[in-house]
């Protein structure tokens, strides 16, 4: 940070703090390609792995072994092939498979332990046979059926780390060689991961390299930085022939894992140092991410949702939380307004008044009590917050009495009238005594 000027550093630190405590208790899946093991930074990579562990952040880690199981076979003289990337293991290989899947986890877990970490390998994963595809039979290739959750669970409620091999049993107890990065998926899935992460030894996703959708997140360098889940659908469509390529197999694995629940995937470059913490605890990502779209059930209010959103404030009006709106005053300034819709029903609205000189009130925020466990305030703030960047805005201003501290996690600090624009000062009331909440944009 010697580059950095003291203002910098401190705005740094607390970007660090804010994610982790954001994540704090979280559950990240993380599978590391065999070329990524085999870097000299490993120790490295470990090191940042056992701090998210101690900042409160679950790790699940699934080690690739396709490398060293090519050495193994290799060595012994055991012919092996792949089709379509799938490794055709024939009953002469798998003992050898074994070895180099539980090989390649040991040298993880050796890593672990020599950082003071309670890390195990377990055998959680129920798998059944790949069986015979185009023709092929891939013997004892396997696919993920099933994880034993309740077990895995146990393990992290310990503070353990737990570390998956790629291999799976049959109910029979028979060893199947399986796929780790489909493996991590199903993990992701199934715990309803928070993040799944991809280490690999690849430089990233580039458009050059790809039929991307258009207005897609790029980095000067053309990089894909970010995708939304229905944007990594049409990827997929458009790049048919790029089937067998790592970066198009890992969009497939992230669109999975998307829409059967995992909020992001990040695809990494592992071979640079410190990318785990970088792309966790900074707005700055280093990588590829593929998300849901947190944003896809708000939209504009429209002069047909004056009565609901009358409806769904009155309660709050009641409470002294909200100030009185007419439904005539929402008819006026609905423009100004967002609502949270699911299935036709508003569970949540919020506005954005502009002001002059680069200044925003956001106000009239309300949800639904039923549903405030699904985070609908913080989704309605958080699309205000963009947009009043992409206007260019520097400034957000709240006026309120009872949620003070719901917009300090949010990163508002405490401001004072004159920080209120002159057009906001006369309108104040005394009465209710609101306490100012400002957020800096620059």
């Amino acid at each position: 940070m010697a580059d950095l000027t003291v203002q910098e550093q401190v705005e740094l630190i607390r970007e660090v703090f804010s994610y982790a405590n954001r994540f704090q208790n979280s559950t990240f899946v993380i599978q590391l390609d065999y070329a990524i093991l085999a870097q000299e930074s490993l120790p490295d990579l470990v090191k940042d792995l056992v701090l998210l562990r101690q900042t409160g952040i679950q790790i699940i880690l699934v080690p690739g072994a396709r490398g060293r199981i090519d050495e193994v076979l290799t060595r012994y003289g055991i012919p092996w092939e792949l089709h379509k990337g799938v490794r055709i293991a024939t009953p002469e290989a798998i003992p050898f498979i074994k070895m180099a899947a539980f090989d390649t986890a040991n040298t993880l877990l050796t890593h672990l332990t020599a950082n003071s970490a309670n890390a195990v390998i377990g055998n959680w994963v129920k798998a059944r046979a790949h069986g015979v595809r185009d023709g092929i039979d891939f013997q004892e290739s396997g696919i993920v059926e099933r994880i034993k959750i309740d077990q895995l669970r146990a393990v992290l409620d310990q503070g353990i780390i737990p570390v998956f091999p790629c291999i799976g049993w049959s109910a029979g107890g028979r060893p199947y060689n399986v796929s780790s990065r489909q493996l991590a998926a199903t993990l992701a899935a199934e715990l309803h991961a928070d993040k799944l992460f991809f280490i690999t030894d690849a430089p990233g996703l580039f458009a050059n390299e790809f039929t991307v959708p258009e207005g897609i997140d790029l980095t000067t360098e053309g990089r894909v930085s970010r995708m939304t889940v229905n944007e990594a659908r049409e990827f997929i469509d458009s790049n048919p022939g790029h089937s067998a390529e790592t970066m198009y197999e890992l969009i497939e694995l992230a669109y999975a894992s998307s829409i059967h629940g995992v909020e992001r995937v990040h695809i990494l470059d592992g071979r640079i140092n410190g990318v785990m913490l970088k792309e966790i605890f900074s707005n700055l990502g280093m990588g590829t991410m593929v998300h849901a779209n947190i944003y896809q059930s708000v939209r504009a209010m429209r002069p047909e949702d004056v009565p609901d959103v009358y409806r769904l404030m009155r309660p709050l009006v009641d409470q002294g939380i909200l100030v009185q709106r007419s439904e005539d005053h929402l008819s006026e300034t609905f423009g100004d307004y967002v609502v949270y819709e699911t299935d036709g029903t508003i569970h949540g609205c919020a506005a954005l008044h502009q002001y002059g000189g680069g200044v925003a009130e956001i106000a009239g925020v309300a949800v639904d009590t039923r549903y405030s466990h699904l985070g609908i305030g913080h989704k309605l703030i958080s699309f205000l917050i963009n947009k009043s960047k992409r206007l260019g805005l520097s400034r957000i201003i709240v006026l309120t009495t009872a949620t003070v501290d719901w917009f300090r996690a949010l990163g508002f600090h405490e401001g004072t009238r004159a920080d209120l624009p002159a057009d906001r000062r006369s309108p104040y009331d005394e009465g209710r005594r609101s306490r100012v909440l400002v957020l800096d944009l620059g």
